[in-house]
């Protein structure tokens, strides 16, 4: 008989049918006349009962179904005898499909801890948190490219190894063939890049947008969705040294353009989110509500799926950076020394504690800075007419701080090369970037969401290691 999914069989009514389910044992219990089998193979939260009649089988087989296990089971759909489901199945014949030794199985059914599930990585799909958190990841990926093919852009693949610094931060995972006990050298007993795969030095990508604003300036509207890697020695629960970026460049876009187009499209992704992906949700949300039980009310995090309604009702305040910055300087807790960074005037470089500030206590709003010091924003930012802002933007949000950082771009092929010089940028590494300004230049913006940053706001996950399959990290390279 054909399987049915998990998630199916519980929407069902056809009370009396015969079905064949197949899936993970999370759970057995009973005694010598009836067992119950909790059973779950990812296709949703909720798992279904099994209810196993025990005349009717071996009982070294019954047995053998332990936390871990893997079985198939034939039987007939019935409306439920106990609360908690509407439905269970009436087993009529079970086959072990894998045996699981509940000595050595790490799950038990038992609350264990994200940090030692991180160390299981290998099995922490199986877990309710994980399995929601997974089904959420895909809707978004989903979501993601729905919005994008609606509006008629055009999805791209940038290269993952490329020899520029998108950035300018010079935080790169080196790519190389070259022998590295004894790498070849030249006259001056430099090594010689000359030798190694691609003829000069390569690196792992930190952004897709230099790439992405080529295909921009041809097709109009485009989006990258792909893995990105920064080698920053850093192990705090935001940053990855590995992770997934969206970056949508659009010619013919200003900054006005581009805020629209940033804040349709995180509405969209948590009105997505809110339709299809409700059940899970539920479950993150009491998971998040027990861990903050203890927490004083003031420090609670906002009820998630409040969280998620919050930022669709409410339309985004939008305000400069100088705006925000005075905002800060004359606020209670940088007034008191509150802030772990103080704001001392234009030029600061606003932190997450600055961010949320704006979005939670002033605004109770997301929302959007725009015109920062050029000092603080990459070369590829549009200059002002002050000479001391670029037209940039950062999308915050609660409990996150900024979740979408993007600007104009500067078409203008002089304003561009003065900018690289000032930062030092090599221009002769550049000159194809810099064709772009030379040939049929126009204005155009763009934006990069951290796709694992939107999953935390989302998941009310608190650890970006626990919103991305198998993390990496410094000296974290596991699976």
């Amino acid at each position: 008989m054909q399987r049915t999914k998990i998630a199916d069989l519980l929407r069902s009514n056809d009370i009396g049918k015969p079905f064949t389910v197949k899936g993970w044992v999370r759970t057995r219990r009973g005694n010598k006349k009836v067992n119950f089998v909790a059973l779950n193979d990812g296709s949703g939260i909720n798992n279904l009962q099994i209810v196993v009649d025990m005349p009717h089988f071996d009982e070294t087989l019954v047995r053998r179904i332990t936390t871990g296990a893997a079985i198939s089971v034939e039987g007939i759909l019935q409306a439920s005898q106990g609360s908690g489901q509407k439905v269970e199945l009436l087993a009529k014949s079970i086959e072990i499909l894998g045996d699981s030794d509940p000595d050595k199985y790490p799950l038990q059914p038992k609350k264990h801890s994200l940090e030692f599930l991180r160390e299981i990585a290998h099995l922490r799909f199986r877990t309710n948190t994980f399995g929601a958190i997974t089904r959420v990841r895909h809707a978004m990926i989903f979501a993601v490219h729905q919005f994008f093919n609606s509006k008629g852009f055009y999805n791209i693949h940038t290269p993952i190894i490329t020899a520029s610094d998108a950035e300018g931060a010079g935080e790169m995972f080196q790519v190389t063939t070259l022998d590295l006990e004894n790498p070849p050298r030249d006259e001056e007993g430099k090594i010689d890049y000359s030798k190694d795969f691609f003829g000069k030095p390569t690196n792992l990508t930190v952004s897709g947008q230099l790439e992405g604003e080529l295909a921009a300036l041809a097709l109009s509207e485009i989006y990258t969705f792909g893995p990105t890697f920064r080698a920053e020695n850093s192990n705090t629960s935001r940053h990855l040294s590995e992770f997934w970026m969206i970056e949508p460049e659009m010619a013919f876009y200003d900054l006005k353009d581009n805020m629209d187009l940033a804040e349709e499209f995180l509405k969209y992704l948590l009105q997505y989110a809110l339709d299809h992906c409700m059940d899970d949700l539920q479950f993150l949300s009491k998971r998040q509500q027990d861990e903050e039980k203890n927490k004083k009310e003031a420090d609670r995090s906002m009820e998630l799926i409040e969280k998620l309604k919050f930022v669709l009702e409410n339309e985004f305040v939008r305000l400069t950076y100088t705006e925000a910055i005075n905002i800060l300087e004359n606020s209670k807790p940088n007034k008191k020394g509150l802030f772990q960074y103080p704001v001392k005037g234009f030029g600061t470089d606003l932190q997450s504690e600055h961010e949320r500030y704006l979005v939670e206590k002033h605004f109770k709003k997301p929302v959007i800075l725009t015109d920062y010091p050029k000092e603080i924003k990459a070369f590829y930012m549009k200059l002002n007419d002050d000479n001391k802002t670029v037209r940039a933007m950062d999308v915050l949000f609660p409990q996150i701080g900024e979740i979408i950082g993007g600007s104009q771009r500067e078409e203008n092929y002089d304003k561009l090369i003065s900018r690289m010089r000032e930062m030092n940028i090599p221009e002769e590494e550049m000159w194809w970037f810099l064709d772009t300004r030379r040939f049929g230049s126009v204005p155009h913006s763009g934006f990069g969401l951290g796709f694992e940053r939107m999953m935390l706001f989302v998941t009310g996950m608190t650890n970006i290691r626990d919103v991305i399959p198998f993390p990496r990290a410094p000296k974290s390279a596991e699976f």
